[in-house]
């Protein structure tokens, strides 16, 4: 991947491979609630993807922000498995720790690019996917910190 075009397409099939990751759990979720809030997560990366392809044709710059805040609650929780029976602690967890990937993997190849317009966007990539992890992050904050 050596274009912003291959990069920003590469993070396009990233933002449609997560999509689909929560749609078919959601399909297994024995939950309706589960099913839901799993179809939720998949409308949310159906979003990023469309802000990229926006970003790919020239509808909106994809530019590094500030730091995006992070809670570091995914550093701290173990790996859990994507059951038929998933709640929604776990549902988060998966979340967390895949935004997390994402942003450490867009972090990772900036870091070895010259100064360019190519590691700008992938700087810019990174950043939103610390801002789709601090989501999920405030998400379990609120809702299953809180609550116990």
């Amino acid at each position: 991947m050596n274009t912003v075009d291959e990069i920003l397409d590469y993070a396009i099939e990233q933002e449609q491979q997560a999509a689909d990751f929560y749609a078919e759990l959601a399909l297994r979720a024995e939950k309706a609630g589960m099913k839901q809030v799993l179809l939720d997560f998949a409308d949310e990366e159906m979003s990023h993807k469309k802000r990229l392809l926006a970003v790919k044709n020239g509808k909106h710059e994809l530019t590094p922000e500030e730091e995006v805040l992070d809670l570091k609650i995914s550093d701290y929780l173990v790996e859990v498995d994507a059951t038929d029976d998933i709640s929604y602690q776990d549902a988060l967890i998966i979340a967390m720790k895949r935004e997390r990937a994402a942003y450490e993997l867009y972090t990772d190849m900036a870091a070895n690019i010259p100064d360019s317009h190519l590691k700008e966007v992938i700087t810019g990539l990174a950043k939103e996917e610390a801002k789709h992890k601090l989501f999920f992050e405030s998400e379990y904050d609120d809702r299953v910190l809180m609550d116990n």
